[in-house]
């Protein structure tokens, strides 16, 4: 079996590249976008560094030109992405003066992360187990002690009946989708999965004010994924061909022709604060669903700075009690106030250590 490689259709092209669109590569993480010729990117929204460099089409070794014929548009209203990032800052001990909505908002970028999609067809021969599902009806008895004796009831069981079913299949499959980045299953993970069904046919505005970021991935790498995706499929199919309810240890001897592949484009919102040194920390934004992936850094000078509160109200307790101790010399009887002072001083003062150990415990795990 040979993978045929993507044609770039010029005309396509010419919508991407030229005047109207350009490459830029991130020096520092590697991430490459495509963005309007007029968009003056100064920072990398992945990373947050500013070393961008534009780069041309000859630097590609994958087919990273062709038109998206899908996109997922985004779904998040300005409250709900407010929300999202009060969730994700409420979450952080302590957490960086700059981690607010207000600046969280207002660093906002829209962001379209792409994923392949392949048309194949299939001429295979294959078999299975097909399972049918019937009931059993049985009866137990049992002692009943409100009747006075012993009392029948039916009892229905609902089984399997796995039969061998074996056959051809001559199909065409459009829009399977395959990882078009090397980090997708991560990005997967931490900002949850889109619901495909909702793509729309992809149009050129829809970009117009947003970053394209580039595959890394090629058609070739992502054929792996696609193939199990597709084997699933028929799998359905067969299943569906033979009105079975179930079906299982599915294998098949496949040709795959006239293999195409396009671009659907997933939505992100992409956004930053930073920690104690000033470093950028980036946030990513589901648009569809609104969840967050980004690192959680407590904040070491907020954490300190509230030790040394507790600190000074320590000191306090103590220097009045030392105060006390000394009147005792005259008043003997609130010696005792001064001693139950310095212990709760002390008290004090060990407690000062808890938002400093509760930030450093926090950021090792994160």
């Amino acid at each position: 079996m040979t993978i045929e490689t993507l044609q770039v259709n010029e005309d396509n092209r010419s919508a991407f590249w030229g005047q109207n669109y350009k490459a830029v590569l991130c020096e520092h993480c590697d991430w490459r976008y495509l963005v309007p010729r007029q968009y003056h990117l100064t920072h990398c929204p992945n990373c947050y560094q500013s070393k961008i460099v534009e780069i041309g089409e000859e630097v590609s070794e994958m087919s990273l030109f062709q038109m998206p014929e899908l996109y997922l548009p985004f779904q998040l209203t300005q409250k709900r992405i407010e929300n999202s990032l009060e969730n994700f800052a409420q979450k952080i001990p302590f957490s960086p003066t700059d981690l607010n909505t207000v600046e969280l908002q207002k660093r906002l970028r829209a962001l379209y992360l792409p994923m392949w999609l392949v048309d194949a067809g299939i001429q295979a021969k294959w078999k299975a187990e097909a399972g049918f599902d019937y009931q059993v009806i049985s009866h137990q008895a049992r002692f009943d002690d409100n009747q006075g004796g012993w009392d029948s009831r039916e009892v229905k069981e609902g089984r399997i009946r796995w039969e061998p079913r074996l056959g051809t299949l001559q199909r065409s499959y459009q829009n399977i989708p395959a990882p078009a980045l090397e980090e997708h299953n991560d990005l997967d993970r931490n900002l949850g999965g889109y619901d495909l069904h909702l793509s729309q046919p992809f149009q050129l505005d829809i970009i117009e004010d947003c970053l394209v970021r580039l595959p890394n991935r090629s058609t070739h790498d992502a054929w792996s994924d696609a193939k199990p995706a597709l084997q699933l499929a028929a799998s359905e199919e067969c299943r569906q061909a033979a009105s079975a309810d179930h079906m299982r240890q599915f294998s098949w001897q496949a040709t795959y022709l006239n293999q195409n592949w396009t671009i659907l484009l997933l939505p992100v919102y992409s956004t930053y604060y930073l920690d104690d040194e000033r470093r950028p920390i980036s946030i990513l934004i589901n648009g569809q669903n609104g969840k967050i992936s980004g690192i959680k850094r407590a904040s070491m000078k907020r954490a300190q700075h509230a030790a040394l509160i507790i600190l000074s109200v320590g000191g306090l307790v103590f220097l009045l009690s030392l105060i006390i101790a000394a009147i005792s010399l005259l008043v003997p009887s609130i010696l005792i106030i001064s001693v139950i002072g310095i212990m709760i001083a002390l008290l004090v003062a060990t407690a000062a250590t808890i938002p400093l150990l509760n930030v450093w415990w926090f950021n090792k795990n994160q």
